[in-house]
């Protein structure tokens, strides 16, 4: 069967962790990275198909298996309300509030779990939505990461969402490349650290 998209499904859930976890290293593979794998899927992916499913699609690979997805939120401060009230206490028992300044990578990673107000720029105002994408890498280079975008993009603005944000790792350039090739153009963000802030409008398509 022909891989195609769909929308997510709750039983997809175990396939976006294993998806995040092995395109969190600027791409690559960051299992055994963390003392717990489900580190990068609890912030940067299962949020997103629990709090606000109608936004993620998947890519199926034509047996019922996600191989890739795109996710994200309508209202980013929205989100970042519900992130604090409902998606924090329900994984308290893998990520208690850190007692110290953050010393370690995971630590500074826990640390940022913590304060999901970090997703509220305010130089991003006229952008409110923002997202994630990722595919495993025998899937990508083929067209789909772009037919993803698209999809989520109509789904954005079908609400009337008229922009959207992506922040990634400033040292991924193959990610950087391909944010280009669809249309997103970097914004100025006053001491972006680490990461580089990209926006795009929901239409044209991609």
């Amino acid at each position: 069967m022909e891989p195609f998209i769909r929308p997510y499904a709750p039983t997809d859930l175990d396939a976006v962790y294993d998806i995040c976890v092995r395109t969190a290293a600027d791409g690559g593979d960051a299992r055994g990275t963390y003392s717990t794998d489900l580190l990068m899927g609890d912030l940067y992916a299962a949020p997103y198909v629990t709090l606000e499913p109608e936004h993620a699609h998947v890519l199926d690979d034509g047996t019922g298996r996600a191989v890739g997805y795109v996710l994200g939120t309508a209202d980013t401060p929205t989100f970042v309300r519900r992130y604090r009230d409902e998606w924090i206490p329900r994984v308290a028992h893998r990520y208690p509030v850190p007692t110290r300044p953050p010393a370690t990578p995971e630590e500074a990673t826990v640390d940022s779990h913590h304060h999901p107000e970090r997703m509220v720029v305010p130089a991003l105002a006229d952008h409110p939505a923002h997202l994630h994408i990722d595919l495993l890498p025998r899937w990508q280079g083929q067209g789909h990461g772009r037919r993803l975008m698209a999809r989520f993009l109509a789904g954005l603005h079908a609400v009337g969402v008229p922009s959207v944000y992506l922040a990634m790792s400033a040292t991924n350039h193959g990610a950087r490349r391909f944010y280009e090739r669809l249309g997103f153009t970097e914004a100025v963000v006053p001491d972006p650290g680490p990461l580089v802030y990209l926006t795009r409008p929901t239409t044209p398509p991609c």
